[in-house]
């Protein structure tokens, strides 16, 4: 072999790491090495290259060598790791959005200033029309004009409410305040209008018996184009999820349609409300329920980032972690606070700007103090209110479908936002409340839909 010829370079001890280059033949299993070898009392620097030993400038010579290589390597590496670091800049998400992110970003962060919730009243005409029938008022269209005009119309609620989701009639509809349609209504009041843009649960084919999906996807691209010219800035699409005998398939058809819906409403300017709704219906405990909600969350969040959604602009809307209706136990605030957060702060990630709790059947006291337990600590997130029944329970009883009681029930209406809005804040006190009787009231109903 050739070698390098003799130069005054410094010992092959400056070097302390080398790298191999190709050229070289290995020394067995270990490539080049550096050998110290010693005699005579004297050290001396020696390199075996191929089975030749070299010593003093040739020895120098080549191991200046290996050294060009190895920081020729090193540049080429740091240019390899420059190169992706630009690439991770350059990176933008936003592309199925671009046009409406800031608008999308404003929206959240709207909804989600602090000691604000939602108004949630997407309730379809047949269950608005059995409210309705529950106070003995008959189901037609100019009542439930009356009703919806009568929330949207209370003054203030904008302070404590930064958005109402509306049924498909709602958006569309006049208000009774001549002149003004219920987006108007609502937006005078401080009140962003939101959608509900699914169309309802069906039987899930080849999942177990009693199992749910949720349809609408078909058509929600030209729907959600539609809703948005009408005046709505965010929508909701709820699927539901049972604790015992669920089905893998049952998650994973909420994970992929909560996660394309969510994709769609973003592309349209609309921020999504993801709502996959772990029942109460059952016998199961407060730790059966734990493990669904952990299951299905982490399935719906992975689904997310397949389909590219951007979770800035995403809102979660979740029941709480208690134990089943039909199991005769109760957990006590602080505890269903402990769960329920616990279970967030494993797998939702931080990116969400906002937890929006439905109330699923529980009275309106009982999802103000859950609600307030939640947040006697700082979270990640903005954990707030989306109630329909426990925010509308005792104003539809004051109302009682008479327009001469509209300003009185409009007063409990403010009673119950306020009383959230404190909760969101971590600042409820049911001692100083003053709650109406019919406040605690569990309203829940077993296979619920609306």
């Amino acid at each position: 072999m050739a070698l390098l010829g003799a130069g005054a370079y410094g010992a092959a001890n400056a070097f302390t790491s080398v790298a191999q280059p190709a050229a070289l033949s290995p020394i067995g299993n270990q490539g080049v090495s550096q050998q110290r070898l010693r005699g005579n009392a004297q050290e001396s620097n020696m390199w075996s290259i191929s089975g030749t030993t070299l010593s003093g400038g040739a020895a120098a010579v080549a191991a200046m060598g290996l050294a060009q290589v190895a920081s020729k390597a090193a540049t080429k590496k740091r240019a390899n790791k420059m190169s992706k670091v630009v690439a991770l800049q350059a990176y933008n998400g936003w592309e199925h959005c671009a046009e409406y992110k800031e608008e999308l970003l404003a929206t959240v962060k709207a909804i989600t200033t602090p000691g604000k919730g939602i108004l949630a009243m997407d309730e379809s005409n047949g269950t608005c029309g059995m409210r309705l029938e529950g106070i003995g008022v008959e189901n037609t269209e100019e009542n439930r004009q009356r009703w919806r005009s009568t929330l949207l119309g209370t003054k203030g609620l904008g302070d404590y409410c930064g958005g109402a989701i509306m049924f498909s009639e709602t958006l569309a509809q006049e208000s009774t305040t001549k002149g003004k349609s219920m987006v108007d209504l609502a937006k005078e009041n401080g009140i962003i209008p939101g959608i509900k843009v699914d169309t309802g649960l069906v039987p899930l084919v080849g999942g177990n018996e009693g199992e749910n999906w949720c349809r609408g996807l078909d058509d929600l691209k030209e729907r959600t184009t539609e809703f948005y010219k009408q005046g709505a800035r965010f929508a909701k699409w709820r699927t539901t999820v049972r604790v015992r005998n669920h089905s893998a398939l049952a998650v994973k058809e909420a994970a992929h349609g909560l996660a394309q819906y969510a994709a769609i409403c973003q592309s349209s300017g609309l921020v999504p409300i993801i709502e996959p709704e772990i029942l109460l219906d059952g016998e199961h405990d407060i730790d059966e329920c734990l493990e669904t909600f952990e299951e299905t969350w982490s399935a719906v969040f992975k689904a997310c980032a397949d389909y590219g959604v951007m979770l800035e602009a995403v809102l979660l809307k979740p029941s709480m972690v208690t134990n089943g209706a039909q199991s005769g136990k109760k957990a006590d605030p602080e505890t269903v606070a402990a769960y329920t957060v616990g279970a967030l702060k494993r797998v939702v990630p931080p990116a969400v700007p906002g937890i929006m709790f439905l109330s699923g059947g529980q009275s309106e006291i009982e999802a103000t103090l859950n609600l307030n337990a939640m947040n006697q600590s700082p979270n990640p997130w903005h954990i707030s209110f989306s109630y329909a029944r426990a925010l509308q329970n005792t104003t539809l009883k004051t109302w009682a479908g008479k327009d001469e009681n509209a300003v009185a029930a409009q007063a409990k209406m403010i009673q119950r936002a306020m009383a959230n809005s404190k909760a969101q804040l971590g600042k409820y006190d049911p001692a100083t409340a003053d709650e109406d009787a019919s406040a605690a009231e569990g309203m829940y109903v077993k296979d619920y839909s609306y």
